[in-house]
């Protein structure tokens, strides 16, 4: 973060001052991060925890979950009811969802709409 120090006005440039020296005796009241650090690290332990366990990374608990999502592995999703119908092969029918198959496709490149395969109820 760069500050253009010589467009600030006298006012200005005292109030930047005044807000550094708040903001460095704020950071000097801070204990030190390692030993911060080590007490985190006792406190989940006395938990039965990890630090991985509690904020991610890598740990022999949390590291399966992680993998799989890495992988590209598909989360379980629910089963849709099909509104669309091909009436050349009743069988062929379509959710709506993904990629339009290929018998809709053909027939929506004819000129056809894709409302006229709609499923009535």
């Amino acid at each position: 973060m760069a500050i253009d120090l010589k467009g600030l006005s006298a006012q200005e440039l005292k109030r930047l001052a005044t807000d550094i020296k708040k903001q460095q005796t704020a950071l000097n009241k801070r204990k030190p991060i390692a030993g911060v650090r080590k007490k985190v690290i006792a406190l989940a332990k006395a938990e039965g925890y990890t630090i991985a366990e509690l904020f991610g990374g890598k740990s022999a608990k949390a590291a399966p979950a992680k993998k799989a999502a890495k992988k590209g592995a598909k989360k379980a999703t629910k089963k849709v009811a099909p509104k669309y119908r091909n009436p050349a092969n009743p069988k062929e029918t379509w959710s709506g969802r993904g990629k339009q198959p290929l018998w809709l496709a053909a027939q929506v490149k004819k000129g056809k709409k894709v409302e006229e395969f709609l499923i009535k109820k």
